[in-house]
């Protein structure tokens, strides 16, 4: 790489992580902790590339994109936050960033991000409307660390105003008309109506151009779009065929394979493909299961501005949820969580309280079981097996070594610690590895160190 790297972050550890990466890529770089420093060498017209966090002591970063752009047209902001929320990746696409990345993010997938982005003359438009999300965040569940959740919020951030139609996928309850909502929202037809079609809307000879007329220009959602009629489909089709210049996006929604049902003959082609232009897949929860926790906070917090007594689950309660296989997804673990809140009679949720809502839940699989006397291998192939078919045949998502190597290291070393009351040096020669290698795995895996209690 060749060029001046601006870097603006409060964290001095990223800072110099990122400084000596950068300059052994063969870069020159001037870090700070000041927004306002940066804006200084901007204006300067020092940088060919900034990287910048966005909750900085003097600022925020992403309110700088367009102070950046005015001052130096064409120069790539690199967006890196800790705020791993859609809201966060729509804004930094808003704000015209070059490109966003969530904390904690891969240093080399960084790297190859930044030498991109200064090979790239790429001549940025300046915004002179300022932006104001128009909905709560909490209005939002669609809240996720994990890489495919990422990938997602990127997704939606560069489509969100593509004049093209948007076909959103997913299982039952993996928030897909929430997605729907948030391009609209955050589109620039947000000022318009946002409309969602029903059977009936399409029925009687006025019935689509009625639909149209009511979304004026601004969008139009088929939710569950297979689950309609084939009459019903071939009056969409012409309704769409009839659109004028001040057409409504229009965006559907599938929890089925539609291609499939096209290939057999259940959903009419000309449909699928006037509505397929880009294809948003919504992950599942088991696909992120690292989510979950997370996602679980966000409820309780939310009970508890609602009015809710406030309520924290136990670490074994917590290790259940994330262990459960949510076949509903993420509405059914908010409304696990809501009915939790409600029941619980003190402030920690018990594990036992978990078993009993969880108990109660349509098709479930037991979490537990096996013979007396399994071995750990066979119990584990057990749960492995489970693990692929929930997934129906599909491969589940890139990076299962790493997965299943932090689902069984965490259990294994939060036991090992209780067994041996706290101590990390006779925890670690227990397990037979370094006491440095067990203190990252510690901070690594987010185990709670506290006094234990030897188990023998």
């Amino acid at each position: 790489m060749d060029g001046t790297v601006l870097v603006a972050d409060d964290d001095r550890t990223i800072r110099t992580v990122l400084t000596q990466a950068l300059t052994r890529a063969g870069c020159k770089v001037h870090a700070t902790s000041s927004l306002t420093t940066l804006m200084r060498w901007v204006s300067e017209g020092k940088g060919d590339l900034v990287i910048s966090d966005v909750i900085m002591p003097d600022g925020n970063g992403l309110e700088m994109l367009p102070k950046i752009g005015q001052e130096r047209p064409g120069l790539p902001v690199i967006v890196i936050s800790a705020q791993n929320t859609i809201m966060t990746a729509i804004q930094a696409a808003e704000a015209e960033a070059y490109d966003y990345l969530p904390k904690p993010f891969d240093l080399p997938d960084l790297m190859k991000r930044a030498a991109r982005a200064l090979e790239t003359k790429r001549r940025v438009r300046s915004r002179t409307e300022s932006v104001e999300p128009p909905r709560d965040e909490d209005d939002l569940p669609l809240v996720g660390r994990t890489p495919q959740m990422q990938a997602l919020y990127r997704l939606v951030a560069r489509v969100m105003n593509a004049d093209l139609p948007v076909l959103i996928t997913g299982e039952s309850g993996t928030g897909k008309s929430l997605i729907a909502r948030a391009i609209h929202d955050f589109s620039d037809r947000r000022s318009l109506p946002f409309v969602i079609a029903t059977t009936p809307d399409l029925e009687g000879a006025d019935g689509p151009s009625a639909l149209a007329a009511r979304a004026r220009g601004g969008s139009i959602l088929f939710d569950e779009v297979a689950d309609l009629t084939e009459d019903a489909q071939a009056r969409i089709v012409r309704m769409l065929d009839a659109f004028g210049d001040t057409a409504p996006r229009v965006m559907a929604t599938s929890q089925t394979d539609l291609m499939g049902r096209m290939e057999a003959g259940l959903f009419r082609q000309d449909l699928f493909y006037r509505l397929g232009g880009v294809t948003v897949a919504v992950p599942s929860l088991r696909e992120r299961v690292d989510d979950i926790p997370l996602l679980t906070e966000h409820f309780l917090a939310r009970a508890e501005r609602d009015g809710a007594a406030r309520r924290t689950l136990a670490a074994d309660a917590m290790d259940l949820i994330r262990a459960y296989s949510w076949p509903g997804n993420v509405r059914q673990l908010e409304h696990t969580i809501r009915r939790l809140v409600v029941t619980s009679p003190e402030e920690i949720i018990t594990r036992t309280e978990v078993e009993s809502v969880l108990g109660n839940q349509p098709e479930i699989e037991p979490l537990v079981g096996g013979g007396e006397g399994e071995k750990l291998s066979a119990s584990v192939g057990r749960h492995l097996r489970r693990y692929f078919d929930l997934h129906g045949g599909v491969l589940p998502p890139p990076g299962l070594y790493s997965r299943i190597l932090r689902e069984v290291e965490m259990p294994l070393i939060e036991i090992a610690l209780d067994a041996t009351g706290g101590n990390q040096a006779k925890c670690a020669d227990l397990l037979g590895i370094n006491r440095n290698t067990l203190r990252k795995k510690i901070t690594d895996l987010d185990i709670r160190v506290t006094r234990r209690r030897k188990l023998m």
